[in-house]
């Protein structure tokens, strides 16, 4: 088990050192220009992007959103979308995903700071809620989204019902930060039914290449497609288990899923496929996303997945009117998929190779250019798209519009903070050329000693009528995971 020692250690130090926190700072660009905001965040070398200005924003706009739905007893889901597309004067869209609410919870464990523990704790008290009072299934699961209010009645009430593998492990990793973070057990025993659950129904050792499978729809039916992402958040998940439990045979199950990922890597280029076909063993070539490549690198820190982010910045590099980024997949690349952003953009600083401290810094100016002056944004969350209608290549559509998820990730990429790796499971680089770029701090695999540790985004599909607003959540917030058959 995790030494309360340790976990005392880094809730103390969270604390006292979150100035220290705060300046892990952007990578700088090519120039080598050296941080000058005052308390150490990166400020560009033409003094136009002030990042410490920036995450203090999103921050904000994250307190706002977690704030406005809590029980009496504090439980809090935000919710994912607002404004735009999920904002009428008749209706508002409120469904909360739980990957997103995961990713706010990683972010909330970047900073550290007393509120931000609470926060992130009443976001895991009310996973802990929804998967206990679960209205059809005691087997530890949880499905993609809830409606938030419901929680003030000390209800479950579900939007979408689907139990995908990735966001089990995702809900998985959250519960295991918090414990990480409080000491807690009850987060821990969350993290471990979660983790049964994707071994005991997802498994596959039959069908070579062996891994994990997509999960379940709504009426309880396997998917028999696997998912590259989804066997990455299985190894980071299973890997955090195996270090928090001391139990090996977390380790032997993390190794089953990592052997999925590689046996998805091209021969060619080093990309990442999708995964399989529903049967299970041929390979899906299209479309190609994003988030496999960025998760890949992240979750391993291993440097065969090096070629995988060059193949990204090659291969899905968007401009979209002033913004520029990567695109959620090769289907689409004429819109900026934001939450991408700061997905590739924390791989490349981990990865700290040449010109990747430049690209860092062109992208991530680029989001928070976004946040500043986007349709539908707010002057403090990062919207999904850079404009409305990105097409994910699985069926579903992004819009420019406020999202947790996006938002998150920006500050995770921008205070270096791995929500794949726990402290002990960290393989930090030794020097700048494997690392963090010159002139930057190494990026934090977990938080580190002194900061207290999603999927991708939910993806949204068309609206059809007015009429079946009642079903959205169900019917066409589905998570992109449904289709990575």
């Amino acid at each position: 088990m995790k030494r309360s020692s340790g976990t005392s250690l880094r809730r103390v130090l969270a604390t006292a050192v979150v100035a220290a926190a705060i300046a892990v700072s952007v990578a700088p660009a090519a120039s080598g220009a050296a941080a000058t905001a005052e308390n150490g965040w990166f400020t560009g070398p033409d003094g136009t992007t002030d990042y410490a200005r920036s995450a203090a924003a999103a921050y904000e706009f994250l307190d706002s959103r977690v704030d406005e739905y809590c029980s009496a007893d504090g439980m809090c889901l935000p919710r994912s979308y607002q404004g735009g597309f999920f904002s009428t004067p008749t209706w508002e869209f409120t469904s909360s995903f739980l990957y997103d609410d995961a990713l706010t919870v990683m972010a909330y464990a970047a900073r550290g700071l007393p509120d931000d523990i609470r926060r992130a704790r009443s976001i895991g008290d009310a996973m802990l809620f929804v998967q206990a009072n679960d209205p059809d299934y005691t087997d530890g699961r949880t499905r993609a989204s809830y409606q938030p209010g419901s929680l003030r009645d000390g209800a479950v009430e579900i939007g979408s019902p689907a139990s995908y593998t990735g966001n089990q492990a995702w809900v998985g990793m959250a519960l295991a930060r918090l414990f990480d973070m409080t000491g807690e057990q009850k987060y821990l025993d969350g993290a471990l039914r979660l983790g049964e659950w994707i071994e005991t129904n997802t498994a596959d050792t039959v069908r070579a290449p062996f891994g994990y499978t997509g999960g379940q729809d709504a009426a309880g039916t396997p998917f028999t497609f696997k998912s590259t992402e989804h066997n990455i958040d299985v190894t980071a998940f299973f890997t955090q288990l195996a270090t928090l439990t001391g139990d090996t045979v977390w380790a032997g199950r993390a190794a089953i899923a990592e052997g999925f990922i590689a046996a998805m890597q091209a021969d060619d280029d080093g990309h990442l496929w999708t995964g399989t076909n529903p049967d299970g063993v041929t390979t899906n070539y299209y479309p190609t996303p994003e988030d496999p490549q960025a998760w890949s690198y992240l979750a391993t820190l291993d440097d065969r997945y090096s070629s995988s982010l060059t193949w990204t910045v090659a291969n899905l590099h968007a401009v979209d009117g002033p913004y520029q980024g990567p695109s959620f997949s090769s289907a689409d690349v004429s819109k900026v998929w934001f939450e991408g952003s700061g997905q590739l953009a924390l791989a490349l600083r981990a990865r700290g190779g040449e010109g990747d401290a430049a690209y860092v810094q062109t992208i991530l100016s680029s989001v928070e250019l976004a946040q500043r002056q986007a349709a539908n944004g707010d002057g403090r969350g990062i919207v999904a798209s850079s404009s409305d209608g990105l097409d994910t290549g699985f069926g579903d559509l992004y819009y420019a519009s406020l999202h947790t998820g996006a938002t998150s990730w920006y500050l995770l990429a921008v205070t270096g903070h791995n929500p794949f790796r726990l402290a002990a499971d960290a393989e930090p680089p030794t020097s700048p050329g494997a690392g963090a770029p010159t002139g930057a701090p190494v990026v934090s695999d977990g938080g580190g000693e002194a900061l207290a540790e999603s999927g991708s985004a939910t993806p949204v599909g068309l609206i059809a009528a007015a009429a079946v607003i009642t079903a959205i959540g169900a019917v066409l917030m589905s998570r992109r995971r449904r289709a990575r058959g």
